[in-house]
């Protein structure tokens, strides 16, 4: 997967990010760092996220061995994809070729301890089209190790 970075500003990644809201998140993100590598879940009042609530998922982080349960899924992504996942692994998404895409982003951003962008452009097994742009960014208790990843969806 090629680097999602355009370029550095000090500490922070620049992201080739299109969607206003999206730029918005990973400003908000960048903001709670506070010289950390990630900032936590707890950095975050959903009423300061109220701009972006309805395309937001909050996945945390399991291991041994590496796996991801969704906490949150996104309610637009309900509407759109036509399946909850609240509470559930990502192995539980029947398209397997959805499956290793979303289970593959969020291995990057465990992996980077990064935020990870992806525009996504593609026919689901069920008919459903994927266009969009995702945004997974790290949140971390300890501000190093990845525990969630809060995911945001934009439709282009």
């Amino acid at each position: 997967m090629p680097s999602p970075y355009s370029w550095m500003d000090g500490d922070a990644l620049v992201l080739d990010i299109k969607s206003p809201v999206l730029q918005r998140l990973h400003r908000d993100w960048e903001a709670r760092r506070r010289g950390r590598l990630m900032p936590a879940r707890a950095d975050f009042d959903p009423l300061d996220l109220k701009y972006v609530l309805g395309n937001l998922s909050l996945v945390d982080v399991r291991r041994d061995p590496l796996r991801f349960r969704f906490r949150l899924h996104a309610t637009k992504v309900v509407e759109r994809v036509g399946f909850e996942l609240t509470g559930k692994d990502v192995e539980a998404i029947a398209d397997p070729h959805y499956r290793k895409l979303v289970r593959d982003h969020y291995t990057a951003v465990v992996e980077r301890r990064r935020p990870v962008l992806e525009f996504r452009d593609r026919v689901m097994t069920d008919n459903v089209c994927l266009h969009c742009e995702v945004l997974a960014l790290p949140l971390g208790n300890d501000g190093e190790t990845v525990d969630r990843i809060m995911s945001a969806f934009v439709w282009c």
